[in-house]
């Protein structure tokens, strides 16, 4: 395939914007090469400015479940966006789309609507900590919950492919009162937690981790969580701005039936449009202004055009009784496939997946944390990349991404894939 316009248009971008891209995770820099400038997308595919069409395997990283362009989205933001494009003032739509959130989800009564995953946690953090009275967090290492300061300890991502987890910048007074755990790690939790009693205001944890690559919870691993946090007077956040909407209707707490004390959205409930939302029990959200102290706010909180869009997205996904079910089996036919043809080319692979989230670590032992998923052969991820994108398929370049599946795959689009991955692990 030929880039040679994505080629002239990085190399614009990188006169006017930071290493061209708004979005580190975005660059090629830990694949190398540059990146695919993307013109249009419809359904499972991309179209990029060279007129390449691309399967798409990062769907936005996640919020296009049911395809790029979904008809009904479109519509509504058409519609929408010709009634005005934003008030700073309150509408009916925001309303509509929390009461359908709450009904969907299970344990919450009451959702914020914000412009971002990013905001949704750190607005999260900061009523835990307002409600409990307690400054210190524990957060994962390898799990990302967005760019705020609390958080960019030993981040995920964009955060571990750049060689930066500890970002210049962040205070070390705000450092000190992150904890970093180990995933799927009860006893070290356990230990963080006894060495400051009393002092920690929440857990906020990825429940199904997608920022090292997709990592699910080890048995126990929630319920776990879940009792140290009751026993302790620590608030349970969960980070469902990937799972959310997309492994259940009510997301990991119904999918593993653990109950969160506040729980974080994004990507799906905004349809692809910029949005994110914190949610919990009443007395812990009555603690938000204007009812109580905690402040956030918002000019663009709750825009029509994002509220249209999320609801658009959510009345599909609550009245499709089959979606989820098409999901889990598109995707394990797609496991399946990609162990078969890796096994018979003799590659060393590991293979995550939970629901419509897989990853592929290039490494033989169990990638179950941070410092597992480290251990993958990354000169292989990029040969595979780059193997996969001169086929037609887009995944993300970075090897510490979760694949996230869309409904608009057809099997036709899964065996081309397995075909492409048999293909490109031969030359390995």
């Amino acid at each position: 395939m030929l880039y040679q316009r994505s080629s002239q248009l990085f190399a614009e971008a990188e006169k006017v914007i930071p290493g061209g891209v708004n979005s580190p995770v975005r660059a090629f820099k830990a694949v190398g090469g540059t990146p695919i400038f993307v013109k249009s997308a419809k359904g499972a595919y991309l179209y990029d400015e060279d007129g390449n069409r691309l399967i798409d395997y990062i769907n936005s990283w996640g919020p296009m479940i049911l395809g790029h362009a979904f008809e009904p989205v479109v519509e509504s933001v058409i519609h929408r966006a010709k009634l005005g494009t934003s008030f700073g003032m309150p509408t009916a739509l925001e309303t509509e789309i929390a009461a359908l959130s709450v009904a969907m989800v299970p344990n919450i009564d009451k959702i914020r609507f914000v412009n971002s995953g990013t905001e949704a946690c750190m607005s999260a953090i900061r009523l835990a900590r307002g409600f409990t009275k307690k400054d210190k967090i524990i957060k994962f290492a390898g799990c990302y919950h967005g760019h705020s300061d609390s958080f960019l300890i030993q981040a995920g991502s964009g955060a571990i492919t750049f060689g930066t987890p500890n970002s210049p910048g962040v205070t070390a007074g705000t450092a000190k009162d992150t904890l970093l755990a180990r995933y799927n790690d009860l006893d070290n939790v356990t230990s963080l937690i006894e060495a400051n009693k009393n002092e920690i205001a929440a857990i906020i944890v990825e429940p199904v981790a997608g920022n090292m690559g997709c990592i699910p919870p080890s048995k126990g691993f929630l319920e776990g969580l879940r009792q140290l946090c009751t026993d302790n007077d620590i608030l349970l956040i969960f980070d469902e701005v990937m799972t959310g909407f997309r492994l259940a209707k009510g997301g990991v707490q119904e999918l593993y039936n653990i109950t969160a004390d506040i729980v974080c959205f994004g990507k799906v409930i905004g349809g692809g449009l910029p949005v994110g939302a914190f949610a919990a029990r009443n007395e812990i959200m009555n603690y938000l202004a204007p009812l109580g102290p905690v402040y956030q706010a918002g000019t663009l909180s709750g825009n029509p055009l994002a509220m249209a869009a999320g609801l658009a997205m959510l009345k599909a996904l609550n009245e499709d009784h089959t979606v989820f079910q098409r999901l889990e089996e598109k995707t394990a036919y797609l496991e399946t496939g990609i162990r078969k043809v890796l096994t018979e080319n003799k590659v060393t692979f590991t293979i995550n997946r939970v629901g419509s989230m897989i990853s592929v670590h290039f490494d033989a032992n169990p990638v179950v944390d941070f410092q597992s998923a480290a251990k993958g052969d990354n000169e292989t991820f990029k040969k595979f990349f780059h193997g996969l994108l001169k086929e037609g398929i887009y995944i993300a370049p970075s090897a510490y991404e979760t694949w996230f599946i869309t409904d608009a795959l057809t099997f036709d689009d899964l065996d081309f894939t397995i075909r492409a991955i048999d293909k490109v692990s031969k030359t390995f």
